[in-house]
């Protein structure tokens, strides 16, 4: 089984940062769109080599209910 692995850092600032591992191809982008979704709007985003490569077929989704 493939396995994804994010390393989240923020720092002092509140400044986030995201490194995404084994997410091959655009869908390392739906864990940057996860990510805005739960902690509000990203600054600069910079693609791996592991962007550039053949996507293996993974989705992520949210899916989100709200309570009242």
């Amino acid at each position: 089984m493939e396995t994804h692995e994010l390393d989240i850092v923020i720092g002092p600032d509140g400044k986030m940062q995201v490194h995404v591992q084994g997410a091959k191809g655009p869908a390392c982008m739906e864990y940057v769109k996860l990510l805005e979704t739960m902690m509000g709007a990203t600054g600069e985003v910079t693609q791996t080599s592991e962007y550039y490569e053949p996507a293996t077929g993974v989705e992520v989704r949210l899916d989100q209910k709200l309570k009242r």
